[in-house]
Parts: C-alpha cells; sequence; structure tokens
C-alpha cells in the first residue's frame, strides 16, 4: 500500500510539473492600453524606453552623417541597458559586416564591427540587451530557425573597451521558424517578445504577429534553445490602405509596458503607430 502511495505522489508531482500553468513557456496575456503617434523618419525603426520613462524612437533621420558617409544606410529597432543606448545598423545588400554602435550616458560613441560569418545575411534588424547587461541579440530578415548573440559591448568585459570587432557568441536556436523580425525585446532574462512583419499567415495563424520566445536558460554565451508561441496579429487600422510595416517593440520593466510599432500604408505612413500594452 505504501509503495503504491509513493508511486500515485510521484506521479502527481510530475503532472503537476508539466501542467500548463506551471510551464514557463506559456503565454503572457497582454491587454492594449491605449495607442500614440511618433514620426516615421524620425521614429518609425524602433523604439526603447529609458530608466525615467521617456522613449527613445529611431528612424532614418537619427542615422549619424559619419556612419551615413561610410554606407550605413539602415537604423533598426534600438535598445537601452544601464543608459547606455545601443543601435543596430546594416549597410548596402553587398555589405560583408554589421555595425553596433552604442552610446555610454555621457554620449561618448563606440562603434563595433562585425563581419558576416559565412552564411549569415546581412540584415541588422534590431539589438535587444539581456537584463543582466552582458549579452547582445539581434536578428536577420527572412526565414530563421535563430537570433544572433553577441556579448554586449562596453557592458560585457569580453569586448574591446573603445570599439573595435565584435564576434558572434553562441545563437538561440528557435523551435520553429520565424519570418522577417523587425524586433525584440527582453520581458525576463528567458522571454523575449519579437514583432514579425510576416503577413502571409503561412507560419503562424496571425498576419503580423508579436511572439514570444522564451529561453530554456538564460543567456551565457553558448547556444540556447528557444521555444516560440505567437501571442496576437499587431493592428493593422488605418484609413489608408495597402501593407502595413511592423517595426520595432520594447518592454519597459518599471511600468509593465509593452510597446511595438505599425507603419501604416499610403500617405498615411508619415506617421507611425505605437500601441501600447500591459499584463492583467
Amino acid at each position: 500500500m505504501k509503495r503504491q502511495l509513493a508511486v500515485a505522489v510521484a506521479l502527481l508531482g510530475a503532472l503537476v510539473w508539466a501542467a500548463p500553468g506551471a510551464s514557463a513557456a506559456e503565454p503572457d496575456t497582454w491587454t492594449a492600453a491605449g495607442t500614440s503617434y511618433t514620426d516615421t523618419l524620425g521614429g518609425g525603426q524602433g523604439l526603447a524606453s529609458r530608466a525615467d520613462g521617456s522613449l527613445l524612437h529611431r528612424g532614418l533621420l537619427d542615422i549619424p552623417l559619419d556612419l551615413r558617409i561610410k554606407g550605413w544606410n539602415h537604423v533598426g529597432d534600438p535598445d537601452v541597458a544601464r543608459g547606455y543606448t545601443f543601435d543596430a545598423y546594416q549597410g548596402a545588400d553587398t555589405a560583408a559586416s554589421k555595425l553596433y554602435a552604442v552610446t555610454t550616458p555621457a554620449g561618448k560613441r563606440y562603434d563595433y564591427v562585425h563581419p558576416l560569418d559565412p552564411g549569415e545575411k546581412v540584415n541588422n534588424s534590431f539589438a535587444a540587451v539581456s537584463p543582466d547587461g552582458q549579452w547582445l541579440v539581434s536578428g536577420e530578415w527572412g526565414d530563421q530557425r535563430r537570433l544572433q548573440v553577441f556579448p554586449a559591448p562596453l557592458l560585457n568585459p569580453a569586448t574591446p573597451a573603445a570599439g573595435g570587432t565584435l564576434a558572434q557568441a553562441g545563437e538561440i536556436g528557435l523551435d520553429r521558424p520565424v519570418r522577417d523580425i523587425q524586433g525584440c525585446d527582453f520581458v525576463t532574462g528567458t522571454r523575449l517578445v519579437c514583432a514579425s512583419d510576416d503577413a502571409s499567415g503561412e507560419l503562424f495563424p496571425q498576419s503580423r504577429p508579436l511572439l514570444q520566445v522564451d529561453l530554456e536558460h538564460a543567456l551565457d554565451g553558448r547556444p540556447v534553445t528557444g521555444t516560440v508561441t505567437s501571442l496576437f496579429g499587431l493592428p493593422q487600422r488605418s484609413v489608408c490602405t495597402g501593407a502595413f510595416e511592423a517595426e520595432g517593440v520594447d518592454y519597459a520593466p518599471d511600468s509593465g509596458t509593452l510597446r511595438a510599432e505599425v507603419i501604416p500604408p499610403g500617405v498615411c505612413a508619415v506617421a507611425t503607430t505605437v500601441y501600447a500594452y500591459h499584463r492583467p
């Protein structure tokens, strides 16, 4: 009898551990919390929350002249970590490298060039820094089964202290393919939210889905697996007709606010819509 009771308790424990409510990959629930707008040329590529609650926006007009002269013609979704601003730049389709620029709280910018690894795409859609400040996550365009991971410039002591070459350190291998990721941000040390510009409905049922990526453990510079869940389709509302474009995403831990950008079609594209969400 005691043996049977012990087996029953063990089975019950296993069931509780595997229950959906106990799963680390259980999707978050987000509710709409407001809508705002920003100038597309000055903020339509992405956004990041600062410690004081204000928002940093990035658009094509924000590319510094010296970087533009060097051929860096696109800036992605930024991030702010411990007062440092991280920007992701890319150049022409024929470029052999991508650029991560880090601006210190004092306003000094340091440039880190990453030579493309074999098979790596030139796209540099976003920069997302892990909550511990040690790792920088980035991504490529098209259909992908990974997110790239680098030591976070300046904050990770493994990186050069004043700019230089940045090598990749492991990657996040995704359990299912994703398409056209425009931005990601950390919600916790093992959870990211990512905005996809995929409107096909082929990979996920929603058009331009907001995705949740759960890591099997916090980043440590070694390969890690990420479980992808589709949360909901980003709104596509406008008086103009045509194709929308999902852009950057940000999570502000102090307020618990998640924000995602969507550029409307046609002449309405002059203003980017920023949708805000909270967890109930």
